[in-house]
């Protein structure tokens, strides 16, 4: 089973990083660049996955990192 990934969701004219499943951001941003970047730090290290979402709160893009077993295989 894979480990739960990180969502980077607008939040109150801001941009946060939560865990799947989680209720409460592990961070907050100003702009959804920064709050991309520390989710691929996070997701890097934990060896799962990023998803971005958009202002309608959307996913619009999914990054794989590690050992993702969901990953489309090459």
């Amino acid at each position: 089973m894979s480990k739960p990934g990180q969502h980077v969701i607008p939040s109150g004219g801001k941009w946060s990083v939560r865990r799947a499943g989680a209720t409460r951001a592990s961070a907050v941003f100003e702009t959804q660049a920064e709050a991309i970047e520390r989710a691929r730090e996070i997701a890097q290290n934990q060896a799962t996955v990023v998803f971005i979402h958009g202002r309608d709160g959307l996913i619009r893009e999914r990054e794989p990192n590690g050992r993702d077993s969901y990953a489309p295989k090459a």
